[in-house]
């Protein structure tokens, strides 16, 4: 069950990714491309959603590197890899995650269409940022392949 999570998490990467880059090029094209930009936060806040759901699986039940982390976790903190998994890798996706959706609330409620706009490109702006931040990237200490097969 690990192999298959561990891939659906990491080629949703790609659609959280993309539907993030998505949604700040379209709120960069002003009101013309409102709801394209609509559709887009709709699909970055449901990949993200289901990405933290597949992530909590793998991090409280299936991950060997989360479980040895949280055996002994001031160890792991010494361990570049295990405390990227452990800690970083999961604050900055749950920052990203909070971001839209806060970004998507605050849109909402916002009383023109340009607030909304604004609102809604500074949080997806910085959940972006966040998720490039958080990714395993290849030739870090805790590095993965781009793609799982």
């Amino acid at each position: 069950m690990y192999p298959a999570i561990l891939t659906a998490h990491s080629w949703l990467r790609w659609v959280a990714l993309l539907a993030g880059i998505g949604t700040v090029a379209a709120l960069l094209k002003g009101e013309t491309a409102a709801a394209r930009a609509e559709r887009w936060s709709l699909v970055l806040l449901i990949a993200l959603d289901v990405q933290m759901l597949l992530g909590l699986l793998l991090y409280f039940a299936l991950s060997p590197f989360t479980t040895e982390a949280l055996k002994d976790f001031g160890a792991a903190m010494q361990n570049p890899a295990l405390r990227f998994f452990a800690v970083d890798h999961i604050v900055t996706m749950f920052g990203a995650v909070i971001l839209v959706h806060v970004g998507r609330v605050l849109g909402r409620t916002a009383k023109s269409a340009e607030a909304k706009r604004m609102r809604l490109l500074v949080c997806v702006g910085f959940a972006v940022v966040a998720m490039l931040a958080g990714i395993p990237w290849p030739g870090m200490a805790s590095g993965r392949p781009l793609f799982r097969f």
